[in-house]
């Protein structure tokens, strides 16, 4: 990724210069509006990152926003994210009217920013490639149902999947809910359409009618041609609303109409268009609860939620560990071309007593940092850099007979460094009954 980056201020440029090459990223660095637009011109880029203040003008903004509109006729397709330390709503929508993607408050996160930075420039990379349609889904992940919480999602996923009844698929994160989305549209009469996703949650107040509805040329500041909307790239299709349970009351009340009429308006225009488009939305919230908490409209769940796939957290679908870990590791090591690759004895333990709040997004972490950080071909548990956190935080009075169980199991497999049969030889039991424990329990990693 290569980023132009610009402010007046030495000690920004300075601290992201360092961030980025921390990170891996390429950056242009610029202090003034001419160096920026030079730097559009000449140079080929992912993303800008613009500061609104500069010398002229240090509080309003109003010199950021002008090189803004100047950046988007010079280069309409470069995403801009703004940024500035005098934050305020209506100059973040303003920016937003003229073409900005996001708006970043000083200071910020140094996460947050890059995660930020890498969303948009692959939605930008997707833009370009055009809507999704994944084909003959050679792209999708084969969806591991070992366990008996998978397997019964499973049968539901292929009862529902081949209708156009909305699907709200439920889970933590990172939990897989759009490759469970992307499983649905692969299944369906749809298939051959485009699969286009949207993060409803990261969309602007300023910018969420145009980027589901479209808009056309003049409907606002920085509108210099007409744009289609989500809803209409995925005609034919299915359209992925994610993080709806972060959507506002106002923005549900205006998809809302969408999904009860099948007919939107692009802003700025009186022609009405139908959306032949089958919904699927993900959320990690409890939407009953927010319904409850009169923070979420009931009719609007009901639209959503024909059926409800609730995906299981990795710790209570454990017997798909084992596969989904080996999966990771060839997919990993196969993209940085790392051959004979495999988890060590005391690894495989690791895997097994971690409780895996990231669930799937975590498992895929850590087995990335493995791939890159050993030095070996085995990957040992330092290379994964996972903590142990498997129900030792309760005393064994308050757990169940099962819990128990599998905490002693999980804590002897830890002190004897992933060796079976010393792990085993503490409990007392001989090494056929300590596997055949330890596979009821978990599901061993092989």
């Amino acid at each position: 990724m290569r980023v132009l980056v610009a402010d007046d201020q030495p000690d920004i440029l300075r601290g992201l210069r360092l961030l980025f090459r921390a990170e891996g990223i390429d950056g242009v660095f610029a202090s003034s509006p001419a160096e920026v637009l030079s730097a559009v011109q000449n140079e080929d880029l992912d993303i800008a990152l613009l500061d609104l203040n500069y010398t002229r003008d240090t509080t309003s903004g109003v010199e950021g926003l002008d090189l803004l509109a100047r950046v988007r006729r010079q280069q309409p397709d470069l995403p801009v994210l703004v940024m500035t330390a005098w934050a305020s709503v209506p100059t973040a929508v303003e920016a937003m009217r003229r073409g900005a993607r996001d708006y970043v408050e000083k200071p910020w996160s140094n996460a947050d920013l890059l995660a930020r930075l890498e969303k948009h420039a692959a939605s930008v990379a997707a833009e370009r490639k055009g809507p999704i349609s994944i084909g003959d889904h050679s792209d999708l992940p084969p969806l591991f149902a070992n366990s008996p919480a998978m397997t019964k999602l499973t049968r539901v996923l292929d009862r529902v999947a081949p209708s156009d009844a909305s699907v709200l698929v439920t889970g933590e994160h990172g939990a897989g809910k759009d490759v469970i989305a992307r499983w649905i549209h692969a299944r369906s009469r749809r298939r051959a359409g485009p699969f286009v996703p949207v993060n409803v949650g990261a969309l602007a107040a300023g910018v969420f009618e145009s980027e589901l509805f479209g808009h056309v040329r003049g409907a606002f500041t920085g509108a210099a041609g007409d744009r289609a909307g989500c809803f209409e790239l995925a005609e034919g299709g299915t359209l992925f609303l994610d993080e709806i349970g972060t959507l506002s009351l106002e923005h549900q009340a205006k998809l809302l109409r969408v999904l009860q009429s099948g007919e939107f308006s692009p802003v700025g225009s009186s022609k009405i268009k139908r959306a032949n488009v089958r919904i699927v939305s993900a959320t990690n919230a409890a939407l009953a609860e927010e319904v409850a908490n009169r923070r979420f409209r009931e009719d609007l769940l009901y639209r959503l939620n024909a059926v409800e796939l609730a995906i299981p957290a990795l710790r209570d679908r454990l017997e798909d560990l084992a596969p989904l870990a080996n999966y990771l590791l060839e997919r990993m090591a196969l993209r940085y071309g790392r051959n004979d690759l495999s988890f060590s004895e005391a690894t495989r333990a690791l895997l097994v007593a971690h409780s895996w709040p990231g669930n799937i997004r975590e498992l895929a972490h850590a087995v990335e940092r493995g791939v890159l950080m050993t030095t070996t071909g085995r990957l040992e548990p330092e290379d994964l850099a996972l903590s142990v956190d498997a129900l030792g935080a309760r005393s064994l009075d308050s757990m169940t007979l099962r819990e128990a169980e599998r905490y002693l199991v999980e804590r002897a497999l830890l002190r004897a460094q992933g060796n079976a049969g010393e792990a085993a030889r503490a409990l007392g039991l001989s090494r056929s009954a300590f596997y055949r424990r330890l596979s009821e329990i978990r599901g061993a990693i092989t």
